[in-house]
């Protein structure tokens, strides 16, 4: 599934909420190194889970990759606009153009 994103591409909406687009900046190869870490790092929490031992390096290692994607931690954008990651989209500026997406019909309406 493609989740909506925000005309300027900083974050994606799902179920109504905000969340920080990757960096597009990182070249191609960078990005799926990346991501390949937080898959990596995320099943690393689903062990140390079940086994009941390492969750918190684990956990570092989710979030040391999302920081690096550019998903938490300081913006990846430049021009002094606020982060609004989780926050509800109709609670923002994107209030507007969130409350288009509705009126739109899907791919599946007649």
């Amino acid at each position: 599934m493609r989740y909506p994103g925000t005309p300027d591409g900083r974050y994606f909406v799902v179920r109504g909420r905000l969340w920080r687009s990757s960096n597009p900046a990182l070249s191609a190869a960078e990005r799926d190194r990346l991501v390949h870490e937080l898959m990596s790092a995320r099943q690393a929490v689903r062990t140390a889970l079940r086994a009941g031992t390492g969750l918190a390096e684990a956990r570092s290692r989710v979030d040391r990759a999302k920081v690096a994607l550019g998903e938490r931690g300081p913006v990846w954008w430049t021009d002094g606009a606020p982060d609004l990651n989780r926050r509800m989209a109709r609670n923002t500026v994107y209030a507007d153009w969130f409350s288009d997406l509705d009126a739109e019909p899907s791919s599946g309406e007649a």
